[in-house]
């Protein structure tokens, strides 16, 4: 809210002294006052103005007293916090109590109950009803499915039938399974979309805020420039960069034989830098090695092999930045130097142009500046290249060669590609640490001659000057973007009101071209060529791995047959072809398993192969059948033995595994010295993680098989209850009736908008945008960036229309699926604007009711919101500074929340900036706990595995140090059986 606003001040007998609010651009500046902890004394007499300055709107002063309104018991701010907790409570048992198998049945329509129809008052999860019923039941696909064939018999059937397998969770398996990850953030999205969306009766809800809560994001694209600094970019530890190339001599037989070998400046943290040489076959070893090294490790490939070269024509003198780096066009060059030498077939010949070269538009019309030594070549070839591709055999080419023009920069194309390829290598940080990648890195170091040194100054240069060019285009790409602000603020408003993105695509639907649209959409067209000029620009050009991902894109566009596409999509009927395809796969001849069926059998089954495989192997090292019998039959039990066990080693405070192996309740059953074995082996092995004592080792051996056996002995039974799930006949009729649902009506839209024209106009844009890239990658680095920026745009803007098309037909024949997608998305905007048409949440009455009933101690309630707000106030504040460490270490990546995003406000949309801040929060923790390196894990050695397990909750521990701890609640949950029946009545619509 502004701080212009009026303001309620504190009257003399208030008891907290407010000092003026200072404003400031750094966090760290700002007043931050926590609410009192007791609610504030009411003074005995108001006057007008005072009346008139509690019932304006909350400023930055007002959102920290504690004077409740009149006629409120509660301040806004203690309002909100309250109905957030209990909100948030409600929120976790509903999640949680959708894994129970009878949670469907207590849901309400339009699942069947055994107690008959359940009422919207009365179902006991009524904020997920709400949201089901109102904005996933009426999705334009959705809303045509049955109640009794889909909803109950088949998707009702099919979710109970997956309760009742009791997949393994998260404590079973010492991770956090992807369920667990899924319902978290299921839960703070439910938690989000309810806080935001039902409103308090009062009107003076109010939330904390900051004056000042924005971190300064330098974007996208300045990340992308750091990423490609010559130096000064530690990753995992390691600064490389490959600095310069060089040619060396190799006796084979009888000749000589020159090759080219990149020279690697490594760094690393309170170490001097070195350099290595390393040819390009070494790559590919090292790349073979680390595959070895770490087997099941998915690995980017190496680079393409490109012996494209540039031209430096920088010299000794001082020079302007405009003369400083030149180019020689791919022709004359390549005349000049190789008589028959052709250009790169892989496109990629930018030599690094991750600068914003410039280009010029169709028919030449605009300048550019040319640097003295290519001002001859102008005037009778088009524009100098950079990359010229010049594959004259290396061992005629010394590593910097003199030309009139310039210095011949050999292999430019590859050092950047293979930069790019290794900087991506040590993003992993166990590749980064691996001995593999140590040595590649760190042996065999290496002198340069003064020759040498030069070719890796001249490279820098090169860097610096293309780094320099990429700032000036993303500087005048986002002037140019920016001329459009007001337009698009005109854009924006249309769009948030009511039925405005309905008013946007009936706009599509009336107007055949871009230019009979309003003037406010035909800006955001506009605005949109801009944004996807940039991207290709930033795919192709900018990056280090750009020759490479552009001379792929060519070759799969050189392979796609388009003209038979097009005839395919023209003459045959999709909905008839893939109604045949699966009744090919979902057949089940004379009551058999179907070919869907035997396929993910057949996959599954070598899962649980391949795990009775591990198993059968760990049961052999043990060697005690009555062990590994018991382990097998606690994985086997029903759910309550599980739990009590589990129960019963919690209070213990031992491992799982001991009190399953002591417990009478599984058989067989041990005897007392196995029982002493087990006991001692887990003390060893205790021991053995914390210490690393290989006499304490040998011990612990047995407890570490133990739990591995017990963790495959988990999955197995996982994948046999998945396999059971896929057997059953009823998960075939499932997945037929989904794919009915929303494969059919896209199918209609998509015969009868003649998509098939579209696939020519996707093939005229991928030609003209493979011209227009290549073009781009031969002009001189030096050259004006506007010409660079206005030909993307203008690639762009011949196509334009072919889009505008496509989207036009289609939605003229769409059968108002659009229109029903948007009434669905403004159904739930609508909802986040204005709440449900039920009513509001009255917290003063809840509140004033438990205290007349005697159910709560008010001031030991109102202690307990304040503290809330408190512990709110510092975990936001927490969060802040540990993001903004984060962001100034360079640990972190921004979000490319670019473009819309810049445009749009969360509370366009009924979200609360404030509230978006927490569904961030503990995310981070999902970096250290995750999924890849827990199957790591599987493979290493159990002791190893446990340590690394263990190292990662202390990571996470750490990384929480200092996060505010949540007060204890006691007083509030007390109203929780009131708030239930007021937020039943409330959503029941």
């Amino acid at each position: 809210m502004d701080s212009t606003q009026p303001a309620r001040t504190s009257s003399k007998t208030d008891p907290v002294n407010i000092a003026p609010v200072q404003r400031s651009d750094t966090v760290e500046s700002q007043m931050f006052v926590d609410a009192p902890e007791t609610p504030a004394d009411r003074p005995e007499q108001d006057t007008p103005q005072r009346a008139q300055l509690r019932r304006s709107l909350p400023s930055a002063i007002s959102s920290i007293l504690s004077v409740p309104p009149p006629g409120s018991i509660l301040t806004g701010k203690q309002e909100h916090y309250l109905k957030r907790e209990l909100i948030s409570e409600q929120t976790r048992w509903e999640v949680k109590e959708l894994s129970h198998p009878t949670a469907l049945q207590r849901f309400g329509a339009p699942f069947r109950s055994d107690a008959g129809e359940v009422a919207p008052e009365d179902s006991e999860l009524p904020l997920l009803r709400y949201i089901f019923v109102h904005h996933v039941r009426n999705f334009p696909f959705l809303n045509q499915a049955k109640e009794k064939e889909f909803w109950q018999d088949k998707l009702q059937l099919f979710l109970e039938s997956f309760a009742n397998k009791n997949i393994s969770s998260s404590e079973d398996r010492l991770e956090t399974t992807k369920r667990a990850k899924l319902a978290m953030k299921a839960e703070k999205l439910v938690e989000l979309m309810m806080v935001s969306g039902i409103p308090t009766a009062s009107g003076y809800e109010e939330r904390i805020r900051f004056s000042e809560m924005e971190v300064v994001d330098s974007g996208p694209q300045e990340q992308g420039l750091v990423a490609n600094v010559p130096q000064g970019h530690f990753i995992n530890g390691w600064d490389v960069n490959i600095a310069g190339v060089r040619i060396v001599s190799v006796k084979r037989r009888v000749r000589y034989h020159q090759h080219a070998e990149f020279l690697l400046r490594v760094k690393r943290k309170d170490q001097p830098e070195i350099y290595v040489g390393r040819r390009f076959g070494d790559f590919s070893r090292m790349h073979k090695k680390i595959r070895l090294e770490l087997p099941g490790k998915v690995l980017p490939p190496l680079p393409r092999k490109n012996k494209g070269h540039s031209i430096y024509s920088g010299n000794d003198d001082d020079e302007s930045d405009d003369e400083s780096v030149s180019s020689v066009s791919t022709q004359e060059t390549g005349a000049r130097l190789s008589e028959s030498a052709p250009s790169d077939a892989g496109g990629g010949l930018r030599a690094y142009l991750t600068s914003w070269t410039g280009t010029s538009t169709p028919g030449g019309r605009h300048s550019r500046n040319t640097s003295r030594t290519s001002v001859q070549d102008a005037r009778s070839s088009p524009r100098p290249s950079m990359d010229s591709s010049l594959n004259t055999p290396i061992k005629s080419i010394s590593p910097v060669r003199e030309q009139s023009q310039g210095r011949v920069l050999i292999r430019e194309n590859q050092r950047v590609s293979l930069r790019a390829f290794l900087r991506n290598f040590l993003q992993n940080e166990v590749i980064a640490n691996s001995h593999t990648m140590e040595q590649f890195l760190t042996d065999r170091p290496t002198g340069l001659t003064a020759e040498e040194m030069k070719d890796v100054e001249h490279r820098k240069d090169m860097d610096e000057k293309r780094l320099e060019e990429q700032r000036r285009f993303f500087e005048i790409a986002r002037q140019r973007a920016g001329e459009l602000d007001v337009h698009m603020e005109k854009f924006r408003r249309k769009v948030i009101e009511r039925d405005g993105l309905r008013d946007l695509f009936a706009e599509i639907k009336r107007k055949e071209t871009i230019t009979d649209l309003d003037p406010e959409y035909r800006k955001f067209a506009e605005w949109v060529r801009i944004e996807i000029a940039a991207t290709l620009y930033h795919l192709f050009l900018a990056e280090d791995n750009s020759p490479d991902l552009f001379a792929q894109a060519k070759r799969i566009h050189s392979l796609v047959p388009y003209g038979a596409l097009k005839q395919v999509i023209r003459f045959t009927n999709p909905a008839a072809v893939m109604t045949a395809v699966l009744d090919i796969f979902m057949a089940q001849p004379m009551g058999t398993k179907s070919l869907l069926q035997r396929i993910f059998g057949l996959a599954l089954g070598d899962g649980i192969r391949s795990i009775q495989k591990s198993i059968d192997a760990l049961a052999a090292k043990i060697d005690q059948p009555t062990l590994t019998d018991k382990i097998q039959n606690f994985t086997d039990s029903d759910e309550d033995t599980k739990a009590t066990i589990k129960l019963q080693a919690k209070e213990d405070q031992v491992d799982v595994l001991v009190k399953l192996l002591q417990s009478e309740d599984i058989y067989p059953p041990l005897a007392p010295e196995q029982i002493g074995l087990v006991f001692n082996a887990y003390v060893a092995w205790d021991n053995a993680v914390e210490n690393v004592d290989q006499e304490m080792r040998q011990g612990a051996e047995l407890f570490a098989h133990l739990k591995q056996l017990l963790k495959l002995q988990t999955r197995r039974r996982d994948k046999r209850m998945m396999l059971e799930m896929v057997e059953e006949p009823n998960t075939l009729k499932l997945f037929r009736d989904l794919f009915t649902i929303f494969y059919e009506p896209l199918i209609r839209v998509y015969k009868s908008a003649n998509v098939y024209n579209s696939v020519t106009d996707f093939a005229r844009f991928a030609d003209d945008a493979i011209a227009t890239i290549e073009k781009a990658q031969r002009q001189d680095v030096s050259a004006d960036p506007n010409q660079t920026v206005q030909s993307f745009i203008d690639l762009c803007e011949r196509h334009e229309e072919d889009l505008y098309k496509f989207i036009h037909e289609v939605h003229i024949h769409d059968n108002g699926l659009f229109d029903k997608l948007m009434t669905w998305i403004e159904g739930i905007l609508d909802f986040l604007r204005n709440g449900p048409k039920g009513g509001k949440l009255d917290m003063n009455a809840l509140f004033r009711g438990a205290i007349d009933m005697k159910q709560i101690d008010q001031e030991k309630a109102v202690r307990e919101i304040n503290s809330l707000i408190k512990w709110q106030m510092a975990r936001k504040r927490w969060h802040q500074d540990k993001t903004r460490q984060k962001m100034a270490s360079g640990d972190t990546q921004p979000s490319e929340m670019g473009g819309l995003a810049s445009t749009f406000k969360s509370s366009d949309f009924g979200l609360n900036a404030m509230d978006l801040q927490d569904l961030n929060i503990g995310d981070d923790d999902d970096e250290l706990d995750s999924s890849e390196d827990e199957e790591e894990d599987d493979d290493a050695d159990p002791i190893e595995a446990e340590r690394k397990r263990r190292l990662r909750q202390k990571a996470m521990l750490q990384r929480n140090a200092g996060e505010p701890v949540k007060p204890k609640i006691e007083e509030i949950s007390k109203m929780m059986p009131q708030f239930l029946s007021m937020l039943r009545m409330t959503l029941a619509e």
